[in-house]
């Protein structure tokens, strides 16, 4: 049933178990050990298996009739064409790669939920005033190319298009870079072709589970998500001295790997602090890699390279917390006679949602009477990015425990299900506009 004055679609049937069987299906384009956990996914961009799940999502694209396009990075559109195609589209999608050895979940469900409310509406004889388009995002995590929403972020314009090509592939030890494997895996063209600009969309939804604990633990079925937390990426190179680890003495040692475990300590300490102070858990920051050189158990360590992730909703507090560090990198370097050297690969300022887009997330809900949450994402996604582009908001669902990256990530059917709902409907009320 469609409300014509609000362009509210209230009753839209979803194929929960379609989703389901192509969530599943989705899984298996994977090489990877299997896990008593659960469903554990390895597909890393541009690999074999990236390549095949995206000729096989096309084709489910083509077999409901959407028009088809992909641009120099491998972002693949898929459209569905409106009444009035010369007015801008509404747009949604997300991402299917994923990490090394994680879960079934992540990205996919925007990505599927996407496609099945496109479908659902056309089941449901909706005429969409304005075209939708679901979105296939390239590489939202960092792990072949070093940075995370690839896709996005050429999309926004915020990456330098020849500082792109440049990036080196971090997963084959070949020298190659994004250029010579984008083109190998069949996406040509320039890189500086691939900017939208700024109004291209007139919104974009993005549908994701929550990658935290709240929805699950108050019960509440959907999260309307306000605002995006944002990433900054440190990397810190600790020179010390090496040698026999017999015959170098204590009193002589520049352990770098003890220095490291300093400064890994030093963030968890001020961002501890930055939390203390502000009365929130809004400040995150990790130390995920530690390369240690030469990592021969009886040499003492004379170079270690770490990588740290930090984000917040404001990168004030966060670079306050870098100024913390920084100066207890300093007391480091001085009591223990090292070299640490700071490199910054990347800072992005946090976005902030539409208030339209909110609305009428939060109408859908209000129509099929399901409770919903205003909420903050912690999680970075390429939303934060797209907002470059357009106005956006995103849709959270609960999964089980908040776990994610991981094989046990898991989110039920009927979140799933209930979830491409309300993106159903959001859309169909944003392109009725």
């Amino acid at each position: 049933m469609t409300d014509k004055k609000a362009g509210i679609v209230s009753e839209i049937v979803i194929d929960g178990e379609r989703l389901a069987g192509e969530l599943r299906e989705l899984a298996g384009f994977t090489h990877v050990e299997a896990s008593a956990e659960g469903t554990a996914v390895t597909r890393v961009v541009f690999t074999a298996d990236d390549l095949a799940a995206r000729a096989w999502l096309r084709g489910l694209a083509e077999a409901e009739g959407f028009a088809v396009r992909v641009d120099a990075v491998g972002n693949t559109f898929f459209r569905w064409e409106g009444a009035e195609a010369g007015l801008a589209a509404v747009a949604t999608g997300s991402h299917i790669d994923a990490i090394p050895h994680a879960g079934m979940y992540d990205g996919t469900v925007g990505v599927l939920g996407g496609l099945e409310a496109m479908r659902a509406l056309k089941r449901a004889g909706v005429r969409p005033r304005r075209s939708i388009e679901l979105v296939l995002l390239t590489s939202e995590e960092p792990t072949r190319f070093g940075i995370g929403c690839l896709g996005s972020r050429l999309l926004a314009g915020t990456l330098d298009a020849e500082r792109a090509d440049s990036l080196p592939d971090l997963v084959e030890d070949n020298g190659g870079t994004l250029a010579e494997v984008r083109k190998g895996a069949g996406f040509s063209g320039g890189l500086d072709g691939v900017r939208m600009e700024a109004g291209h969309y007139a919104g974009w939804v993005e549908l994701h589970i929550e990658q935290g604990p709240l929805l699950e633990r108050e019960g509440v079925p959907i999260g309307v998500v306000t605002s995006i937390a944002a990433p900054a990426g440190y990397r810190f190179t600790i020179e010390g001295l090496g040698g026999h680890a017999g015959a170098l003495l204590m009193p002589d040692r520049r352990d770098a790997l003890c220095g490291a475990a300093e400064v890994i300590l030093a963030v968890e300490r001020n961002t501890l602090a930055a939390n203390r102070a502000s009365g929130t858990s809004d400040t995150v920051a990790t130390v995920g890699t530690c390369a240690v050189h030469p990592g021969a158990v009886n040499s003492v360590p004379s170079r270690v390279v770490l990588q740290l992730d930090i984000r917040d909703t404001d990168p004030e507090r966060r670079e306050g917390v870098m100024r913390a560090v920084r100066a207890d990198v300093a007391r480091i370097e001085a009591e223990r006679g090292l070299q640490i050297r700071e490199e910054m690969v990347n800072a992005d300022e946090p976005t902030a949602s539409s208030a339209e887009i909110v609305g009428a997330i939060e109408e859908a809900c209000a129509a099929r009477g399901v409770a919903s949450k205003r909420m903050v994402s912690r999680a970075y996604h390429d939303s934060l990015f797209m907002a470059g582009v357009c106005p956006i908001a995103m849709i959270f669902i609960p999964c089980r425990g908040g776990v994610s990256h991981r094989p046990d990530e898991f989110a039920s059917q009927e979140a799933i299900v209930e979830g491409t709902r309300i993106l159903a409907m959001t859309l169909a009320r944003l392109a009725s506009a």
